[in-house]
Order: C-alpha cells, then sequence, then structure tokens
C-alpha cells in the first residue's frame, strides 16, 4: 500500500529497509498492526495479517512463541504471497527467541524482521549471550532487528542497580525518573550489543514503551537525542475504546509534531470479537490528523444536536465511512491522488451547506423541520437534489461518489505483463 507523503522529517535517523520498505532516513512514518490470531493457525493468521494489510498496516507482526507457532511462518509468508501480500512480516519474540530462529532457519528466513525484548532474553550473561544468538540469525539472514524495551519487562538488575545508586548518594530522583533513564540505558546498550555482534546501524530500530501518555513523551525524546536509530512509537498497551484512542493519540501527536517517530502502532484493545483493523484504522487517522500521511478520503460529519433529531445523517456517515474504507484496497490500486479525496455527510442547514461545499463532494440531511431535500455539492457547487429513502439516499450518494472518483482521480496504468 501506499500513501501519499506530506511529510518532513525533523529527528533525522539511519535508513533501514524492511521486507522493501524504508523505515527512517526520511522516509514517510509507517503504520505497523498486529495480529492477534493463534500463529500455529497458518490459514488463520494469513487472514489476519493480509486484512490488516488491506486497512493500511504497512507492516504485520506475528507473535512467535512456540515450535508450531515457527514452524507455522513459512506457510504464513506464502498464503500473503499468493494473495498479492507482500506487507513485511515481523516476528515477536520472547524469551525463547535465540532457540527458535535457530532450530527453525525457515522461519528465520521468511520473516522481514524479527522484534527482540532485552528485558526477557534471560539475566545476566545468558540474556547477554542469548540476545547475541538473535543479533546473529538476522546478521547471517541479513534482516533487521527492532531492539523492544517495555517499561513493564525491563531488566531488573539496571533498575535495581540505579535505584540503589539513587539511595546511596541520595541523589533525590523519582522512581519515574529512573525507569525512564534505565530504559534508555537498556534500548543503547543492546544497540550497542546488536552492533557487537555483527548486525549494521542500518539493520536495527529501537522501541522503548510505556503505558503512560508523558512518560512516553520523556523516554522518546530522550532517546531521540541519543540515538540516530529509526524509532518506533506506541504505548504498551493503551487500552480499550475511547480512552485507548485519546491516550495513544495523545502521547504519539506530541512526538509526531516534534518530528520524533518512524514507525507508530496504536495498540488498542479490541472488545471480544471487534475488529482488528480498528487499531490500523487509528494509526492511519493519527497521521492524516497531522497532516504526515494521507491514507483514504476523510469523511467529515456532525457531531448532532437538537436540530438533527432524524438519525439519518449518523447513519448514512457510518455507511459511508464503511463503504470508503472497503473500496480503499481496489481505489488505491486504480486511482491516483484517490486518498487526498474529503467528503461531508452533514444534518442540517446550518454548517451543513458550507461544509458539504468545503468538500469535494458532500450531501446536506434536512434537520429538524426543515425541508425533506438533500443538496449535493460538488467542488463547491450544487450538483443535484437527493429525495427518498434513506436506502435510496445511500446508494445515490455512493453511486454519486463512484463517479467522482472515476472522473477525478486518474487511472493508474496497467503494468506491462
Amino acid at each position: 500500500m501506499r500513501a501519499v507523503m506530506t511529510d518532513v522529517r525533523l529527528h533525522r535517523t539511519t535508513p533501514v529497509t524492511v521486507g522493501g520498505l524504508q523505515i527512517g532516513g526520511g522516509a514517510p512514518v509507517a503504520v505497523q498492526s498486529m495480529t492477534l490470531t493463534d500463529t500455529a493457525d497458518a490459514a488463520t493468521t494469513a487472514a489476519q495479517c493480509i486484512e490488516l494489510a488491506d486497512a493500511g498496516s504497512e507492516l504485520v507482526r506475528v507473535t512467535v512463541n512456540q515450535d508450531d507457532a515457527a514452524r507455522a511462518v513459512p506457510e504464513i509468508r506464502q498464503r500473503m504471497l499468493d494473495a498479492g501480500c507482500t506487507a513485511p512480516l515481523i516476528g515477536d519474540f520472547h524469551y525463547n527467541g535465540h532457540l527458535l530462529l535457530t532450530r527453525y532457519p525457515a522461519c528465520a528466513a521468511a520473516l522481514d524482521k524479527y522484534r527482540i525484548n532485552p528485558g526477557n532474553v534471560g539475566t545476566g550473561r545468558r540474556r547477554d549471550e542469548q540476545f547475541s544468538t538473535i543479533c546473529a540469525v538476522a546478521r547471517d539472514h541479513g534482516k533487521p532487528v527492532r531492539i523492544g524495551v517495555n517499561g513493564g519487562s525491563l531488566n531488573q538488575e539496571l533498575v535495581l542497580a540505579k535505584m540503589q545508586d539513587n539511595t546511596d548518594r541520595d541523589l533525590g530522583r523519582t522512581s519515574e525518573e529512573i525507569i525512564h533513564e534505565c530504559m534508555v540505558i537498556s534500548a543503547l546498550e543492546s544497540t550497542a550489543l546488536a552492533l557487537d555482534s555483527g548486525l549494521r546501524t542500518d539493520q536495527i530500530i529501537i522501541s522503548a514503551k510505556v503505558s503512560r501518555p508523558r512518560d512516553l513523551v520523556a523516554v522518546y525524546r530522550a532517546l531521540a537525542a541519543q540515538t540516530s536509530q529509526p524509532l518506533h512509537l506506541g504505548l504498551t498497551e493503551a487500552g480499550m475504546g475511547v480512552k485507548g484512542l485519546v491516550w495513544s493519540a495523545s502521547a504519539m501527536g506530541i512526538l509526531l509534531n516534534e518530528g520524533i517517530g518512524d514507525t507508530i502502532r496504536v495498540s488498542l484493545t479490541p472488545r471480544p470479537n471487534g475488529d482488528r483493523r480498528e487499531e490500523v484504522y487509528a494509526a492511519c487517522e493519527l497521521l492524516q490528523a497531522l497532516g504526515l500521511r494521507s491514507f483514504a478520503p476523510s469523511i467529515t460529519a456532525c457531531p448532532g444536536c437538537g436540530r438533527t433529531t432524524s438519525t439519518t445523517f449518523q447513519e448514512l456517515a457510518e455507511r459511508i465511512q464503511g463503504y470508503v474504507r472497503g473500496m480503499m484496497p481496489t481505489w488505491r490500486t486504480e486511482h491516483e491522488g484517490v486518498e487526498e479525496m474529503t467528503v461531508a455527510v452533514m444534518g442540517c442547514v446550518v454548517n451543513g451547506p458550507g461544509e458539504s461545499k468545503a468538500a469535494n463532494i458532500g450531501i446536506s440531511l434536512p434537520g429538524t423541520g426543515e425541508e425533506p431535500t438533500c443538496p449535493v455539492y460538488v467542488d463547491g457547487r450544487h450538483a443535484t437534489t437527493l429525495r427518498g429513502s434513506y436506502d435510496e439516499l445511500s446508494e445515490a450518494f455512493r453511486r454519486l461518489i463512484d463517479d467522482y472518483v472515476e472522473e477525478k482521480y486518474a487511472r493508474k496504468p496497467v503494468a506491462a505483463p
């Protein structure tokens, strides 16, 4: 998937190539997501990888936690390729990554990147040895790694040593400040160890995830000041629904606006049987809201008030947003620039005509007591007026959007066979 680039990176980082996708070095901030399927179920996991990629995820991560999962990775990759999905596939390793990657070389070869958490690959000397083993596999297979430090699984030996030093020297530092420092130290020391193990600087991405927005901002500001490696942003666990969205946006929005961050993930907790693609949509919307990327047409809809007692405009806005999302896998391959289209679905005469005129294509539905007509504006001009039932309005407006896409966004040339 390609998105329009309008980003000028302020924090320049070393470019790292992940499965053909450039991360850092001035490249657009990339969206990442992670499956929640059992990786050993290759068919289901591959289907979710494809679904996430179609939604806008430019890198897809799977957990590789046991032998069956490692054995399934090559099949997952092949199923993705057979479906035409070329999104880089990342393996997430904890505790036993050094064993799985050496035991299953086909898994190591099929993955485009390995994610390592230095806080849980062992303790003491064993930690360094097992971390180095993973780096050596990456070196031998020519793969990049992400060194992912997490606040919840930080090297406790380092934390205890820093806490004791704070007490012994009466430095007066808070535990929060010490944890932040330890995260940065762990990330930088692990990067140095990865380089000593034979990896190049253009094979290393770093993350330092925590759960609270203010902590994330503090850690990444410190990290960005001390390294030129590309940085992956995200809260360790953002939470569910509105809370997860607000916490993620408040932290990553600040950092991205300062030019810090090369890939992002919005780690939303899904509802039971919820749609995993929601975290992808959220990440894309965040980048689009900041003017850094354009992934899909923007749907503007009014919030509703006492003038809009009918739910028609809400239902229409939801249906149109779903329709646009569903069409984007096709549109983005066929129509140049369609990501920048704007659509408005408004609920009454107060802002309806104005917002509809400001969009590429917009419809203004009648509010309470207004004439039951729905003027449609195309590029600022009144194009037609729709009437009828909700289903009739929805179908007619979708046809108008289809016509606009065909007329305004040139078809991409078909590649020669």
